[in-house]
């Protein structure tokens, strides 16, 4: 899970893809790259955070009214430069690229272009795999005029090439120089996309393309929908705007960024994540009611910050008080996406502070988007006994996570996860909990899709049901990838 942007303006673009990045910054804290464009790329990649990585002296070198930006969480690859985005290609033309995803058949594919193409690879990456695709596409069917229409028409069958070849999820921002901005996402729609626009004072359209809409209202784009499964989108250096769907499969968007990983202030395949979690929370707390309907907690406490939301429709369905009772430290990072289980836990009280007055002598309830591995739930529960709570209840608005993702999120092998080799009990007993409850499967679907008009045929879970929606991914195939990412782990 990573988070791109891609903005055409009629100015420089630098400082507002910095900005974006910045809203983006939850999707992603192991790195970030910003590459603008006019006839040659200028690109600034580092490790760390948004705000460590460049300074004002970066963004005046940035030149250029196109450009393209990424904040990095891996999935795939390791933690070095090589593998910061955005990548870029001097052939032909030259072609940059930044992706959110995850390619299912990564090895092969690099097998094919280093062995077969006689091509070397820079990074461990597959958004480097994307990158060659699309540069082959693009080398094989040139246009015969360098017209816009011409050149689109190249492009689609490039990109249709992928959309066959390219297993997995992705959505993709890029800059071609001498050409302008393009956006593609799978057929599938697993990952993000959404578009916005503005008008400049003397009538001319900007685009904006990103993984949330978090920046459109501070940069002063108007939402204008997603980006669709199997679309492609073009902007040409005039600012003229070519689409068109080139495949479309069944839509199943990721439900893990409703859950998780979105921000709430975001709108997502036309679903407010905010209106989502809050009827996760009710939807929770109507099943609460009916396994639990002799069990009353004194207060609702979130797992912030996720969890708020949830929490705060949870406790009003229930009629309970509400309370923050766990004060988070904004300045250190989401564990969930940090690398490794002995940094997560360690973070967990760097970050969250009881507070006595809320929990001491009380029957608290504590809300949680979701548990994956249990360490860091079990130090929550942990920490409230410590502050004196009489009973401690667990929920959590995701339902069992029993299956590793492999489109783009670092939910890891069954080993890892808690609810794969322990049974909701052997959890509760885990976690020291005097109850413990999850989401339902149908009631998280139900939440997310209630209103809206989405047109989302079936939500990707498979982490939750194990029904993988590119239909290629056979239990030979999980052992096979899940030892490819354990072997990745060994080496960071």
């Amino acid at each position: 899970m990573c988070g791109i942007v891609g903005i055409y303006s009629h100015t420089p673009v630098a400082a507002e893809i910095y900005d974006s990045l910045i809203h983006l910054q939850h999707r992603g804290q192991d790195a970030a790259g910003i590459l603008t464009c006019d006839e040659r790329f200028y690109v600034k990649h580092g490790l760390g955070l948004v705000r460590e990585i460049f300074i004002a002296d970066d963004l005046k070198h940035l030149k250029g009214r196109i450009g393209i930006g990424h904040t990095r969480y891996p999935t795939a690859g390791g933690y070095n430069m090589a593998d910061v985005q955005p990548l870029w290609i001097g052939s032909p033309r030259g072609i940059a690229i930044a992706h959110n995803g995850n390619l299912v058949n990564y090895r092969e594919l690099a097998q094919e272009i280093t062995q077969q193409k006689h091509r070397h690879l820079n990074s461990s990456s597959d958004s480097e795999v994307l990158l060659h695709l699309l540069a082959d596409g693009l080398d094989e069917n040139k246009p015969v005029l360098d017209e816009s229409t011409d050149f689109f028409q190249s492009l689609s069958v490039a990109v249709k090439n992928i959309f066959v070849r390219a297993e997995g999820s992705y959505s993709v921002v890029s800059v071609i120089i001498g050409k302008g901005l393009v956006a593609f996402r799978d057929p599938h729609g697993i990952r993000p996309l959404v578009m916005g626009e503005r008008m400049t004072s003397d009538g001319k359209k900007e685009y904006i393309f990103a993984s949330e809409t978090t920046m459109f209202y501070s940069l002063g784009f108007q939402p204008c929908g997603d980006v669709q499964p199997g679309e492609l989108v073009f902007i040409n250096r005039s600012g003229e705007i070519y689409r068109n769907i080139l495949d479309h499969r069944q839509f199943a968007p990721c439900i893990f960024e409703y859950v998780y990983f979105a921000r709430p202030d975001s709108t997502l395949n036309e679903v407010g994540v905010y209106r989502a979690r809050l009827h996760m929370g009710q939807n929770l707390a109507r099943r609460w009611r009916e396994k639990y309907p002799q069990i009353m907690p004194d207060v609702v406490i979130p797992a912030p910050f996720t969890s708020n939301t949830a929490a705060l429709s949870f406790a009003h369905e229930l009629g309970v008080r509400y309370s923050e009772g766990l004060y988070k430290n904004p300045f250190i990072g989401r564990t969930f996406i940090m690398p490794n289980g002995v940094e997560r836990t360690r973070s967990v009280r760097y970050k969250l502070t009881p507070q006595r007055s809320e929990i001491s002598d009380k029957k608290v309830l504590i809300l949680d988007d979701s548990i994956v591995r249990g360490t860091t739930s079990r130090e929550i529960v942990r920490m409230v006994k410590e502050f004196g709570a009489k009973e401690i209840y667990f929920v959590s608005t995701c339902p069992p996570i029993r299956n590793p993702c492999f489109y783009g999120i670092d939910i890891p092998s069954r080993k890892e996860l808690i609810a794969a080799n322990q049974t909701p009990d052997e959890i509760k007993q885990y976690l020291e909990v005097d109850a413990l409850l999850y989401q339902e499967l149908d009631d998280l679907v139900e939440a997310v899709t209630r209103k809206g008009s989405h047109g989302i045929e079936r939500t990707c879970m498979a982490c939750m049901d194990g029904w993988y929606v590119t239909g290629n991914i056979t239990e030979k195939k999980i052992q096979e990838l899940e030892q490819q990412r354990l072997g990745e782990q060994e080496t960071i």
